[in-house]
């Protein structure tokens, strides 16, 4: 009935949010399915899938020899993780419970609790698919070698990064019109399949092709990490500080249209269609 309000200090107060997105990762997590091992196992599919597509369209199609000297499946995984890891992520921003939802009404709970939750959660799943993937691969297979695994790894983490910013975006603005914004986010996401570059080299594209790619952050990421991931390739055309830059911008464009829809949000938004 009566209680004692105790202020907390910075600190306190940081921990126990960081304690609040720890729990609700986890529910995000084992949200798409109650066994985190079957979930996993989903994801894994998912990506061996997407390899097996495009190393048999590669191989019918004859575009072998335009690929990297090297390990040739490593360099369509190079592209399929980066596209996997920067759809997922945006999805899962895109799809997190925003202002209007029925928890915001339990007091811990904010947006940037659950936004945070669900980038972290794809993130979680993804390395881990890339990782177990890559393991079954060297150890079934052919021994992997990456040149600079340190950039390699840095290249998922931008791709993350990339999806996330975007995800921001169409977040904020998907409470106004969830219609429209999930049939954008989708044709976005779709279209990643080949603005993103995994089927071709940098390099390789002539200049007047060239421009139909470079606004595309994955383009540059996927690219930058293949020159990271083998020894003979060197990427010329794209750059490191594109998508880091505009990952930035986005992010905070995302975060201030967040915070103006949070301020004008209404219950009878959740009605809308």
């Amino acid at each position: 009935m009566f209680r004692v309000e105790t202020r907390k200090s910075g600190f306190a107060s940081s921990i126990a949010l960081l304690e609040l997105i720890y729990h609700a990762t986890v529910r995000s997590v084992r949200k798409s399915h109650g066994n985190a091992i079957i979930g996993l196992l989903n994801n894994m599919l998912q990506t061996v899938i997407f390899v097996a597509t495009f190393y048999v369209m590669f191989d019918i199609l004859g575009l072998r020899g335009a690929a990297i000297r090297g390990d040739f499946l490593l360099y369509i995984m190079s592209g399929i993780f980066l596209f996997m890891t920067f759809t997922k992520s945006m999805g899962a921003v895109v799809g997190s419970e925003g202002p209007a939802s029925p928890m915001m009404q339990h007091a811990p709970m904010n947006t940037i609790v659950t936004i945070s939750a669900a980038a972290l959660g794809a993130l979680y799943i993804q390395v881990l698919s890339l990782v177990m993937v890559l393991f079954i691969y060297h150890v079934a297979v052919t021994p992997v070698f990456i040149a600079d695994p340190t950039g390699a790894f840095g290249m998922v983490m931008l791709s993350w990064f990339s999806g996330v910013s975007i995800g921001m975006v169409f977040l904020a603005a998907k409470p106004w019109s969830p219609s429209v914004i999930g049939i954008a986010s989708t044709i976005f996401a779709r279209a990643n399949m080949i603005a993103s570059g995994k089927m071709f080299l940098a390099n390789t594209l002539p200049p007047n092709r060239r421009h139909l790619f470079d606004w595309n952050p994955l383009f540059h990421t996927i690219d930058q990490a293949r020159g990271y991931a083998f020894l003979n390739y060197n990427p010329h055309f794209s750059s490191l500080s594109y998508p880091i830059k505009l990952s930035i911008v986005l992010l905070m464009v995302g975060l201030m249209g967040e915070f103006f829809t949070r301020r004008h949000v209404s219950m009878s938004w959740t009605a809308k269609g």
